[in-house]
Order: C-alpha cells, then structure tokens, then sequence
C-alpha cells in the first residue's frame, strides 16, 4: 500500500507551504512535494511585497533587505509622476530566504517534504510522482496544487487556465537612485510595465513582463536606465485571471496554479498565501467531517471570492483596459494624476493588494475619465 496522507500539497512557495503548515497545525497528515532540489530556487519574482503580504506570511523580518515609502512613474516621453507616502509601504526581500522560512514553519508543524520530486499523474486519490526516489505513489483524501502556473495538475485534470500568461524576465545590478522608490515604466513593455526595484546597498531589480518580443524589450529597457554589472538574470511566468472552477476530484488550487497572481502589479505571494488559507480552512472541515464531495470544496471557492474575488476580477478589468491605452494616452494620464489633490488621494486610498477602492476613486475624476474610451469606462463603472 502507498504511504498515506490526509493532505498531499504540490508545489514549496509561499501558498504551499502556508497551505501544509496550517493543515499540519491542525493535526492532519501532510506532505508536500517540490520538483526543486532546493525550496526558494530558482527565483521567479521581483519580491516586492506589501506590507500586509509579509504579515500573511508569518515569518521573521531577516528576509527584509529595504524599504519603499512610494513609487516613480516614468512615461515614455519622460514626465514623472511621484507618489510618496513617507511611510513603509512595502518591502523588498529576499524570496528564496522567505520561501525556506516558510517551508521550515511547515515542516517545524509536522508536514514531511519530497523534494527533487514532481507529480506526474494523480489516479483514483494517489498522486504519482517521479524524483529523486524514482516512482512513488502516495494516497491523498484532499490534494492542494499549488505547482505555478504551469500546473501540471490542472494539466492532468484538463481543467481551463487562466486566460492570460505573462512572460517576465529581471536582473540585478547596481544602478543609483532614490532607495524609497520603486520605478515604474508603462512603456517599457506595452501589455504591462518595467520596473526598477531599490533592494538596498546600491543595488536595484530591473525587469519587465509582456506577451512578446520580452527579450528584445528587456534588453533596451536595461540599457535605458543604466543597469551597470547585471547579475542573476531569471525568468518566470505569470498567469492573469483566475481559472474558471478552483477546485473538484477532491482537490483544491491555490496561488499561481488557480491564476490567482493580481492582475495590476503581477504580485502572487499576498494572493496565493490568502488563497492557502482558504484551502486549508476547507480541507480541515472536510477531514473532521470526512466528506470529500464537490459540493464540500466549492466552499472554498465561495470563500476565496467572498475576500478577494472582487479585486481580482477588477485587477483584470484594469489589465484589459491597459490594452488599449497608447504610450501618449498615458503620457497624458501622468501629467493630470500629477495634481496635488490626486496624489493625496492614492497616498490616502492606494493599497497594492487591494487597489479597487483607488480604482474607483479616480474613474471618477473628469480630467482621467476623458482619457478612456466610453466602453471601456462602462466596463470598469460595472465592477465599482
């Protein structure tokens, strides 16, 4: 007989690993499986997190390497806009540091750890691996996918992705500026942005995302702003809209396997660990009263939606909107949000995680309303 688990996790990040910790806290058998050798490589993120984001994840500050009270927004014909809280906002870590910590609560709580060992089918309740230990079997009465946004799971099941998928490529360097600020370049990759991320001692974390041409993009945005001695070049990618049905077979997903990556900065970690919370609530409930039935799991798509769902489906609205938008149109755009009475108003309102409040607030001013097509501004007003 296969070793058996109340609880199988697929996949190390922050959303798997505070998925198994707390099912482990609650006394359920729990393993979780990573493809990696290593937790927190390779890594695939600007780890920019807001404040809030960091709190969800329960760790120490030692994976803290600096502080951002605000952002520069840099237009293509190069007009600026400042927003500058003088106070923590978010904070850059270091995300391979951050993911070891948190897989060591989860194991600390009890959860065993397959490394070098990635599911490669999932049959009547077992999940199939190949690894380090060759094949495996093991017997699962819920499964967490929270293998990225290439899922093999979702994969297996043949389940509908995420509509979108970004291509993102950063680097590291040296490059001077204002610590406090993130940079932020619509133009740099029209689908999306560029940024310049201050992680601290003079160093900074430049990338970009996009649907096409990312290579040739990331290459002139580098020599644009002056990247000197690049180092630790990574790739990744990030899925945009939240897969139509988030659970069933016994499974739920969570983080970038379900698309659950915010729509309007790409961020996942704030998202994805809210979603494993989530998860673990329900896969609790479901081994204390030992029913396992679709109808059980879809309690966790009710509550995901009921605390996120909202801003997720407005991020998207935003990301579709962002599409039409010409490197002029958001020219324009910086100049009127560079109102001292706007500005008060994002510094009050703007929250990274949940930017739907902002959103609404500024949809409504006249001198940015004129700047949108009437279809578009219908669209958005419907989600407000």
């Amino acid at each position: 007989m296969p070793p058996a688990y109340d609880i199988v996790v697929a996949g190390a990040g922050p959303a798997g690993a505070a998925a198994a910790r707390a099912c482990a806290e609650s006394g359920l058998s729990v393993l979780c499986i990573e493809e990696q050798g290593s937790i927190g490589y390779p890594v695939q993120c600007a780890g920019l997190l807001s404040l809030a984001a960091f709190d969800e994840c329960a760790v120490s500050r030692r994976s803290i390497q600096n502080t951002v009270t605000g952002a520069r927004v840099v237009s293509g014909a190069g007009h600026t806009l400042v927003i500058d809280a003088k106070i923590p906002k978010a904070l850059v870590i270091n995300r391979s540091m951050l993911d070891r910590e948190m897989a060591e609560a989860a194991a600390d709580a009890g959860t065993d750890f397959r490394l070098k060992t990635a599911v490669c089918g999932v049959v009547d309740n077992h999940v199939v691996t190949r690894g380090i230990n060759g094949h495996e079997e093991f017997s699962f009465k819920i499964l967490i996918a929270a293998d990225g946004p290439r899922s093999t799971i979702a994969r297996i099941y043949r389940m509908e992705r995420a509509p979108v998928f970004l291509a993102g490529i950063q680097a590291e360097g040296k490059r001077d500026g204002d610590p406090r600020l993130v940079e932020l370049y619509p133009d740099a990759s029209p689908e999306f942005f560029g940024w310049v991320i201050p992680s601290g001692n003079g160093r900074v974390r430049v990338g970009l995302c996009g649907t096409e041409l990312v290579p040739e993009r990331f290459s002139a945005f580098v020599r644009r702003i002056g990247l000197r001695s690049d180092l630790h070049l990574v790739t990744g990618t990030i899925p945009l809209g939240v897969m139509p049905r988030t659970y069933g077979r016994h499974t739920l997903f969570i983080g970038d396997a379900a698309g659950f990556a915010k729509p309007t900065s790409g961020g996942g970690v704030y998202t994805g660990v809210r979603s494993a919370c989530h998860a673990a609530t329900v896969a609790i409930a479901c081994c204390e009263h030992d029913t396992f039935s679709d109808m059980a799991l879809a309690a966790y798509e009710r509550r995901w939606q009921a605390d996120i769902g909202r801003e997720l489906a407005l991020g998207y609205r935003l990301f579709l909107m962002r599409q039409h938008l010409s490197a002029e149109t958001i020219d324009q755009m910086i100049l009127t949000m560079s109102d001292p009475g706007i500005i008060d108003e994002i510094v009050k309102y703007g929250d990274m995680d949940r930017p739907g409040k902002v959103a609404g607030i500024l949809m409504k001013k006249p001198a940015l309303l004129r700047f949108l097509s009437p279809l578009l501004v219908s669209g958005i007003r419907s989600f407000l």
